[in-house]
């Protein structure tokens, strides 16, 4: 289980990487090693020797013996005024199997020396060349075996790793006390934080608090209570909407009924024998059908979902009349002109209500922002067919749309563009145009005016109305 937590990976990697750097600092270690023991045997038979110098009268058998044994060599040469002598002597057991010049030796070579050495268990004889300390001659010589040194360096190479070991364990469980200290409790502080929001994210008690003193947690902690922040104000904007939508449902319902009522008397304008009553009552008519008709939407939208669109062919020029005419009506004639470049032969396919409802949309949505200014403005509403399709064009001279509005302009209830306005408008036409399998574009919003394009598709359209059913 340790190896699965943070801390417990950190202990170990932190182990492996002390001893891994202890083992390349014993290869070094002990050709150093290597060399004092060989020096120190020089430096001996250097001292053995100055004995035997210092009198012209030979020594007994005994003692120079025990001179070797206590240098730990088998024979001695100095070279003294260039000329080489032999100074102490005795029996070698064995060829000499190799000679070593401390002279000339590198830090690679003592390291290869060393290997070499410590790879080999037999006991060898080996010549070793040095200089004498201080000055004592020009070059000494001592023939020696390798086994008591070989054992030396295994000994000092264990105490070594020994010694690496205890200070590699030390370091990693004080690391590893620091890691848990500094990284891993404030790590479980964050999660627990996630935990406990996840299960109640409207809750903005639960949102965390930033804490952290390490500066890469305090910028985690500071991203996870910025966007806990606003989960929390969307999810509570959502419930609030919600409860809207179903008051907005309930009053819909209510408000088809009472339309309801009202067709019924409007259809019994039409038999009247005023003129001007017989004028207005087909337009009455339609203004009425149409709200019944948008109280069904409305109703049908609270459940995320639009009614696919019934295709058929029809002028556009008429219903681009339609659509005119309801909105001079409610215009200031003195503020608001319309223009309409549309040829009168042009005929499109689509659902000939849902496009209704968007031209008005976006006529409605040009019409206040111009009144909004006081000043004189023009709609203009053009359309044109190619290839690919047919497009609807709509273009004010407003004081253009609100950042704000921008940044969400198709999005329900957020999108809104006056004040009082709920946003449902451009969020509803955009998706009734997506029903037909076109799109709905801003093109350009700034101080010179507003520009929506609508594009409807020849082939998308029938493909469309297949996937809504």
């Amino acid at each position: 289980m340790l190896l699965n937590t943070l801390s417990g990976r950190f202990l170990l990697l932190t182990s492996l990487f002390v001893m891994l750097a202890e083992v390349l600092i014993l290869l070094p270690s002990l050709a150093n090693f290597r060399e004092d023991y060989l020096l120190t045997r020089l430096e001996r038979a250097q001292i053995a020797s100055l004995a035997l110098l210092t009198t012209d009268a030979l020594i007994a058998p005994e003692l120079e013996a025990e001179l070797l044994s206590n240098a730990g060599v088998f024979n001695v040469v100095m070279r003294r005024d260039e000329v080489r002598q032999l100074v102490l002597s005795s029996p070698i057991p064995q060829p000499i199997f190799a000679t070593f010049d401390l002279r000339e030796s590198t830090a690679i070579s003592r390291i290869g020396d060393a290997l070499r050495a410590l790879a080999d268990s037999e006991n060898r004889v080996i010549r070793v060349i040095g200089d004498p300390v201080q000055k004592g001659g020009l070059v000494i010589e001592v023939t020696m075996e390798t086994r008591p040194m070989r054992a030396s360096m295994i000994d000092y190479g264990l105490r070594l790793l020994t010694l690496s070991a205890v200070i590699s364990v030390m370091t990693a469980l004080l690391l590893f006390l620091a890691v848990r200290r500094l990284l891993v409790t404030p790590i479980k502080r964050v999660v627990a934080h996630m935990v406990a929001y996840a299960e109640a994210p409207e809750d903005a008690r639960r949102i965390i608090a930033p804490t952290a003193r390490v500066q890469e947690l305090r910028v985690a902690e500071d991203a996870l209570a910025l966007m806990q922040t606003q989960l929390t104000a969307s999810l509570r904007q959502k419930e609030r909407l919600a409860q809207l939508g179903q008051a907005v449902a309930k009053i819909s319902h209510d408000l088809r009924n009472i339309l309801t009522t009202a067709q019924l008397f409007a259809d019994r304008m039409e038999s009247s024998h005023d003129p001007a009553v017989k004028r207005a009552a087909p337009k009455l008519v339609n203004s009425i059908s149409r709200a019944v008709n948008l109280c069904e939407t409305t109703l049908t939208f609270g459940r995320a979902e639009e009614p696919p669109p019934s295709l058929s062919r029809f002028m556009l020029a008429g219903l681009v009349a339609e659509v005119v005419e309801s909105e001079a009506l409610s215009a200031d004639a003195a503020q608001t002109d319309f223009v309409t470049d549309i040829a009168p032969n042009l005929v499109i396919r689509a659902d000939r209500e849902q496009l209704y409802r968007v031209l008005s949309n976006l006529t409605r949505n040009a019409r206040q922002a111009i009144e909004a200014t006081g000043a004189p403005g023009t709609i203009e509403i053009g359309a044109g067919e190619e290839e690919a399709g047919w497009w609807i064009r709509v273009g004010d001279t407003g004081p253009g749309l609100p950042e704000r509005a921008k940044e969400h302009l198709f999005r329900p209830f957020q999108g809104g563009t006056r004040k009082g306005g709920t946003g449902l408008g451009l969020a509803i036409s955009a998706e009734l145009v997506r029903g037909h399998g076109g799109r709905l574009d801003l093109v350009r919003s700034d101080s010179d005016g507003t520009e929506f394009m609508l594009h409807l598709p020849r082939e998308l359209a029938l493909e469309s109305l297949d996937r809504a059913h």
